[in-house]
């Protein structure tokens, strides 16, 4: 049965600054994801004193997506694209009563070798009080980018950590790391599930890895809940994963026409569900409006966040960085994302699973097949 057939059946980018993920499961990791800077709302935050050009370029744009970076910190921005940040390999939550709890701590990382625990309760970061402040400020903390430049690799951060209703004081040194953008997990029979936290270098290989380790009789969900976008052309690669060749999306910048294509050879059988949500943008909202538009998956969530634009770094004589909008992208059909989202095939209602509808999708394509 094709992959139109399928999908009907089962119905009967960007480049990049950096935005902290970790909204749609309520778990902030210290690796940024390499998505798009938040709107800017209000005036830009303080920053050193070598980010003046692009502050005033920025200023003056009218820019919703625009940022002004220093040098050092669009160095950290890099890195991060490159799917590598700074940090000491702690995962945090905003639990009860405005408690920082981690979550996860990651195998290998300054964190473990320390002893920090998930579960463990972060009192103080640096001395500071972190109880009853936004998780994004811990983070920011953790990572040692609070201040007025990001910290190097070889710094250190003292946490103050409860465990068992015991406060201690805990050094962890700040490491070069890679982000962990993919990961899969296999929690029911038929179903493995690929979630995708953004698009930085090596995202796409890894989803074709995964993608082919998967047992055969195995249906995919491509989670891309959360994912605040990256890499436009990681993105692509991502999708033609799943497609035999052919476009995947059309882009400008300042006003000269690009394609995206696919490279022929992937995968066209395996039955795909997209999970999205309101926190799925950019390029993330790129590949999912190139599988819905191809008739290659069902999409399953709610609206995703609407951002179709494009951005690229201006150097300013000052060194510092202004990223501004340069164009806009389109899905195969033509259509544009921006301020509208993409909507979901099948809409996930307030207190549904949508794990569980995604796996109930899985099911008729499988016997569809």
């Amino acid at each position: 049965m094709g992959a139109t057939a399928r999908r009907g059946a089962a119905l009967a980018c960007v480049f990049a600054g950096v935005l902290v993920t970790g909204a749609a499961t309520g778990s902030w990791p210290e690796a940024a994801g390499s998505g798009e800077p938040v709107p800017a709302a209000g005036p830009l935050p303080e920053r050193a004193e070598a980010v003046d050009d692009a502050r005033e370029l920025v200023s003056r744009s009218g820019d919703r997506w625009a940022a002004a970076y220093s040098a050092e910190e669009y160095q950290s921005v890099e890195l991060t694209l490159a799917g590598e940040y700074v940090g000491t390999g702690i995962a945090v939550i905003s639990a009860a009563e405005g408690r920082i709890v981690v979550s996860e701590v990651h195998a290998g990382s300054p964190a473990e070798r320390a002893g920090v625990l998930p579960g463990d309760e972060l009192v103080t970061i640096d001395g500071v009080p972190v109880t009853g402040r936004p998780v994004t400020d811990a983070v920011s903390r953790l990572r040692g980018s609070a201040g007025s430049e990001p910290a190097p690799a070889g710094s250190t951060v003292l946490l103050g950590v409860e465990r068992d209703q015991r406060v201690r004081s805990v050094e962890v040194e700040r490491a070069r790391l890679t982000a962990r953008t993919v990961t899969v997990t296999r929690d029911e029979p038929g179903v493995t599930r690929i979630h995708v936290s953004s698009f930085v270098e090596g995202s796409a290989e890894l989803v074709r890895a995964a993608a082919r380790s998967a047992p055969p009789d195995d249906g995919i969900v491509l989670d891309l809940r959360g994912n605040t976008g990256g890499l436009l052309t990681e993105a692509a690669d991502a999708a033609a994963v799943f497609l035999d060749g052919g476009l995947v999306a059309t882009y400008d910048v300042r006003g000269e026409q690009n394609a995206l294509h696919a490279e022929p050879g992937g995968d066209t059988e395996t039955p795909l569900v997209v999970l999205v949500d309101g926190g799925t943008m950019s390029s993330a909202e790129m590949l999912t409006g190139a599988l819905q538009d191809r008739n290659r998956a069902v999409i399953v969530g709610s609206p995703t966040f609407g951002k179709g634009t494009v951005q690229l770094p201006d150097v300013q004589p000052d060194g510092s960085v202004a990223e501004l909008t340069v164009g806009r992208y389109a899905a195969p059909s033509g259509r544009t994302v921006d301020a509208e989202g993409i909507v979901p095939d099948l809409l996930v209602g307030p207190g549904e699973d949508a794990e569980e509808r995604a796996g109930n999708v899985l099911g008729g394509l499988a016997a569809g097949r």
